[in-house]
């Protein structure tokens, strides 16, 4: 296949089709929708291995749409009836095969790769400073399922040369990447299927948290299964014969094979945690993970200003150091709380834009009132603990009035929760100066147990 033949094949097929709406689809999505991926630490730009995870999720929508063009290309010599004409040309079956395929593939790697491309030099332009391989695999193995799915239904549509084949198969595969599908609830990964037949599909879940990615036993294993269907594909397009058909199938059924051997059987072992990216950077008693890195330098001085505010405070008692929060858990579930650290979620409200003074506040809140439950784009949280960070954080700092940490809500129950606030806080002023400490620290005491009361405090039932 030289490159003129292969140039008039773009030019007069509709495999430039797809790679071109697969790009323009993605980026529509992406550019057009103001949606989740634009938000947080596992923002589309936000990393390399989340920005490779945003995209690779695209699939769930062109793997039908390529299955169909696939379909409707393989289709083109029965439409045109020149199947017996073909058939009678010297040229080798494998060749005449081999320029569909070819043309389809790179118009699929240039229209993906150009999407990786637009994604990462938004990444590269971003405040991360960590650049690390490790997420390659993912774009890759996205292209290659892309290219796999296309070719086979090319091969089954000129072995079933019916116009049901087309959309036949493309409902297959929407029922099939629905039900194959993974998505991450929590620390776990979870499918309507077992773990290995669902990891048969490439489209991965959306990521939720910055660390997560997929291990090496997911890539190879994938690999393997697309590479099998892969050849599958050119295969039927090249068998001329009912047997040569029959033996086609065999490297599918191999690569399947081999690939639930090597895929993970159990769903924690499927998206596990980048261990280079969660390494910790740290300047002192501060630490943070590689991926968050260029957190570190503004940060750093203000968490030492917060623990000197938060001794001064709590004594013996105080946390001595501060830390990125790196724990997996579900979405709305309790965080654990230690006692000797200041957790800190860069996707939480309080710090998302924190800089100055105001991530001072942030931290000597957290750690004189730290919360069970984070707020974040993806998780509410509770008024009541934002309500009592506030009053700690005010209190701590020696403000004349109560001074929220987050804007305020014009919903009735944020009106009430906030009435009720400013008058714990009056009640709170109005104690002796010992007497405030007391209840400051178990505030403290009861938020790490998670069984802090709004409305309790000033009473010095915070804990009850």
């Amino acid at each position: 296949m030289n490159g003129r033949v292969l140039r008039t094949e773009l030019k007069r097929s509709a495999a430039p089709w797809a790679g071109a709406v697969v790009l323009a689809g993605s980026l529509a999505v992406f550019f057009l929708i103001d949606g989740i991926w634009w938000q947080g630490t596992a923002g589309w730009t936000a990393q390399w291995t989340t920005m490779a995870m945003w995209t690779r999720s695209q699939l769930a929508f062109w793997m039908p749409f390529v299955v169909g063009i696939g379909a409707v290309y393989g289709l083109r010599e029965r439409r045109s009836r020149m199947t017996e004409l073909l058939a009678t040309t010297p040229l080798p079956a494998w060749r005449r095969a081999a320029l569909p395929a070819g043309a389809t593939a790179l118009a699929l790697v240039v229209g993906f790769g150009l999407l990786t491309i637009v994604g990462g030099t938004q990444v590269a332009l971003g405040p991360t400073t960590y650049t690390g391989l490790g997420w390659l695999p993912i774009p890759l193995v996205a292209v290659l399922g892309l290219v796999a799915a296309a070719v086979f239904a090319m091969g089954v549509a000129r072995t079933l040369p019916s116009v049901l084949t087309p959309p036949a198969l493309v409902v297959a595969c929407l029922v099939m990447t629905n039900m194959l599908r993974v998505r991450i609830e929590g620390e776990v990964p979870e499918s309507r299927t077992s773990n290995r037949l669902g990891l048969l599909s490439p489209v991965t879940a959306e990521p939720r948290q910055m660390l997560l990615t997929l291990s090496d036993s997911v890539h190879l294993g994938q690999t393997v299964w697309l590479l099998g269907l892969l050849a599958t594909g050119l295969a039927l397009l090249a068998a001329a014969t009912r047997r040569a058909r029959l033996l086609a199938v065999t490297p599918a059924l191999a690569g399947a094979a081999v690939a639930l051997l090597i895929l993970p059987a159990a769903p924690r072992d499927s998206y596990v945690v980048d261990k280079a990216a969660a390494a910790m950077v740290c300047d002192g008693p501060v630490c943070v993970t590689q991926a968050s890195r260029s957190h570190l330098a503004e940060l750093a001085p203000r968490a030492r200003e917060a623990l000197s505010v938060l001794h001064d405070v709590l004594g013996d008692k105080a946390p001595t150091s501060v830390r990125e929060d790196t724990a997996l858990r579900a979405l709305g579930d309790p965080r654990s709380l230690p006692g000797d650290a200041v957790l800190v979620d860069f996707d939480e409200q309080l710090f998302i834009d924190a800089s100055g003074e105001d991530l001072t506040r942030a931290l000597v809140a957290q750690g004189l009132a730290p919360s069970c439950h984070a707020r974040t784009s993806r998780e509410g949280g509770g008024q009541d603990d934002v309500a009592l960070q506030s009053m700690a954080v005010s209190w701590a700092l020696g403000d004349p009035a109560l001074r929220p940490m987050v804007e305020l809500a014009t919903d009735e129950y944020s009106r009430r929760t906030w009435a009720d606030a400013d008058a714990a806080w009056q009640e709170l002023k109005g104690l002796a100066p010992a007497e405030q400490r007391s209840r400051i620290a178990e505030l403290r005491t009861a938020a790490l147990s998670c069984t802090a009361r709004l409305r309790e405090l000033p009473a010095g039932g915070a804990s009850r």
